[in-house]
């Protein structure tokens, strides 16, 4: 039985077809373009393939509703040419297998749960950093969803006292996401973040923020186990500021040894590294397989 899986990013789509362990068989890379573009080469690639069903990790927002008319589209997405495209209903349509359908960090977040970092835990919240910022969330064992899907890359922060950089997020400026993410990074340093690797004080200001989201997530999940993912964590030092600053806000309040004295073990880089969103999405196709 093999799985196909579709991590859809907003630069490029990752699709792949697996085995119902996660182990993958085959993968290619897509740039992200257009829709007729980009899922034209997504079908040819899984037409060579027997998938007996799919799973999509896609960016977002999306419609994860099932009861919902516009289930299964891209929605508000900055990505005007992908707004409102109906990715689930095209997959249907051109293969007939039962379809998965969630967002690439709650895909990651299941991937990480299941085979990574978090295994064995029956909560997590996973986090990815880069052109933008999202994160996804088991908790009880379940994907969190409710009246969508969560959107926590878009929450608001205390701006630093000598961060004078605008914000670059197209909905709410100075949000997580708009001085936090990869392109807030460069424009507001001028150069892109692998280009800024010896200079601290990047760094040291990327953890003071993603700190205070981590803060809030931790205070209002609670999760068991938090995954930092995505191309700016892979900037290793940005763990340090992260932690230190996570346990200086919360000065004390969660008393609990995975904060206080544990935190490199609390706060931690993805166990399957890139592989984390793509396997995510292979659990989603197996999912869909079996409620069908």
């Amino acid at each position: 039985m093999l799985f196909g899986g579709i991590e859809a990013g907003g630069t490029k789509f990752v699709c792949a077809v697996g085995e119902p362990d996660g182990k993958i068989i085959e993968r290619i890379q897509i740039p992200t373009t257009v829709p007729e573009e980009t899922m034209g080469q997504v079908i040819e690639f899984f037409q060579k393939f027997d998938v007996t069903a799919i799973g999509v990790g896609s960016f977002g927002p999306i419609d994860v509703n099932p009861d919902s008319s516009t289930y299964g589209c891209i929605t508000t997405t900055p990505k005007l040419a992908w707004r409102n495209y109906p990715i689930v209903q095209t997959l249907k349509d051109a293969f007939g297998v039962p379809i998965g359908f969630h967002t690439d960090v709650n895909a990651a977040a299941l991937g990480e749960v299941t085979f990574g970092a978090a295994e064995g835990l029956d909560s997590c919240l996973y986090i990815t950093v880069g052109t933008g910022i999202g994160a996804g969330a088991i908790v009880q064992g379940k994907l969190l969803e409710g009246l969508s899907h969560p959107e926590m890359g878009h929450i608001l922060v205390r701006r630093h006292p000598k961060d004078i950089y605008a914000g670059k997020c197209p909905y709410h400026q100075d949000c997580l996401e708009g001085l936090a993410a990869g392109p807030a990074i460069e424009e507001r340093w001028g150069e892109k973040g692998i280009s800024l690797a010896e200079r601290p004080e990047v760094w040291e200001l990327e953890g003071y923020y993603l700190a205070q989201a981590l803060m809030q997530y931790i205070l209002i999940l609670s999760p068991k186990k938090i995954i930092l993912g995505g191309g700016v964590m892979k900037q290793a030092q940005v763990f340090t500021h992260v932690r230190s600053y996570v346990k200086e806000l919360l000065n004390g309040y969660v008393a609990f040894p995975e904060v206080s004295s544990k935190i490199e073990d609390y706060i931690v880089s993805p166990k399957l590294g890139d592989n984390a969103g793509i396997t995510g999405t292979l659990l989603l196709a197996k999912r869909a397989y079996e409620e069908k």
